[in-house]
């Protein structure tokens, strides 16, 4: 009898290893999907409005995608993770007003620190509240064993009636004199580039480094695949997730540092759908809803690409801004949609 490789017949392990390059293939080629779409977009942008290829637009579209890109950043973890956080948009809010409570404090004290020295201060105490409030959700969701959309349903409500129960239901203004000194951190450019632009990219290249380079970032990813058997496999799951939603308060906390500076002030208004905006931002750029793996330049891509949708819909008036919540909504429904069955 003449062997297979003989009479014509493929081996199984040569189909097999067709198999599998045929599937990392279509990974690629749906990984381009965001970076294809983007590109269309922008195209389109610059027909429909010669402003919109202007380096000055770029340079707003990319300041303003800096603050949900980071918290997108975040995000990508914890839904990678097999988590959901519903509450980044009230969690920003509630530290931005908390810094400006603590930072007009300081000022108005009989022998008030500089500017300079009361800012960072301010600084370290957002970051030291994004810590805070992730590391709870970390311990709800690990030890108290509450789904992670009902622990950050509850804290979306808990953390916004602080804020307007600090503003009085009005607005919290930083004092001027502080305002100054810190605004450069919003409108200053480095080499012709926004601070909050070098910092987005700061944060955007360590999460792909975390996720895909280390040890923390495979645990995660096994965790999100199959939480069961990575418990078996020795990962410490509820420190890994508590981790994961640190990192993700650090992010809120690092963005609210630099959107504070923009308006100098915070209301109860301040981050509402932040959490739409950056959750859309991660499916589109390729993270599955159900966890298990994802990609943090992706996540930057369809920052980005939301970005360029609403500044197109501002410069062309297509339809009305005020629909731009709806197109991010359709956006995630639809990828959804798409991912279904998807693991």
């Amino acid at each position: 009898m003449k062997p297979a490789t003989e009479s014509g017949t493929k081996p199984a392990i040569a189909r097999d290893t067709g198999t599998a390059g045929s599937r990392a293939g279509l990974r690629r080629l749906t990984g381009l999907g965001p970076v294809v779409a983007l590109v269309l977009l922008c195209i389109a942008g610059g027909l429909l409005n010669p402003d919109f290829a202007t380096f000055d637009n770029m340079m707003n579209v990319l300041t303003r995608t800096a603050f949900i890109g980071i918290i997108a950043v975040g995000m990508t973890f914890v839904i990678v993770s097999g988590g959901i956080d519903l509450s980044v948009g009230s969690m920003a809010a509630l530290i931005a007003g908390t810094m400006i409570v603590a930072m007009n404090a300081l000022a108005a004290g009989a022998h008030p620190p500089s500017a300079p020295v009361i800012i960072a201060l301010g600084i370290a105490l957002a970051l030291a509240f994004g810590a805070v409030f992730g590391i709870a959700h970390g311990l709800l969701v690990s030890r108290g064993r509450i789904e992670p959309f009902i622990v950050t349903l509850g804290t979306l409500g808990l953390f916004r009636a602080v804020l307007t129960w600090l503003a009085d239901g009005g607005a919290l203004n930083l004092d001027f004199t502080l305002s100054e000194t810190y605004g450069p951190v919003y409108y200053q450019s480095v080499l012709g580039v926004p601070i909050p632009v070098w910092v987005f990219a700061f944060v955007a290249i360590a999460g792909a480094v975390v996720l895909n380079r280390t040890a923390y970032g495979q645990h995660v990813q096994a965790i999100g695949s199959n939480e069961q058997v990575a418990r078996y496999a020795a990962i410490r799951v509820d420190r890994v997730k508590v981790l994961t939603y640190l990192l993700l308060g650090v992010c809120v906390a690092i963005a609210t540092v630099l959107y504070v500076p923009r308006l100098g002030s915070a209301t109860p208004t301040t981050g509402i759908l932040w959490e739409l905006e950056a959750i859309a931002a991660v499916v589109v750029g390729g993270t599955s809803l159900r966890g298990g793996a994802g990609r943090v330049m992706g996540t930057v891509v369809g920052a980005i690409l939301l970005s360029v949708i609403g500044n197109i819909l501002n410069l062309t008036s297509i339809i009305s801004v005020h629909l731009n919540p709806a197109v991010q909504g359709v956006v995630i429904i639809a990828v959804a949609y798409l991912q279904r069955g998807r693991r």
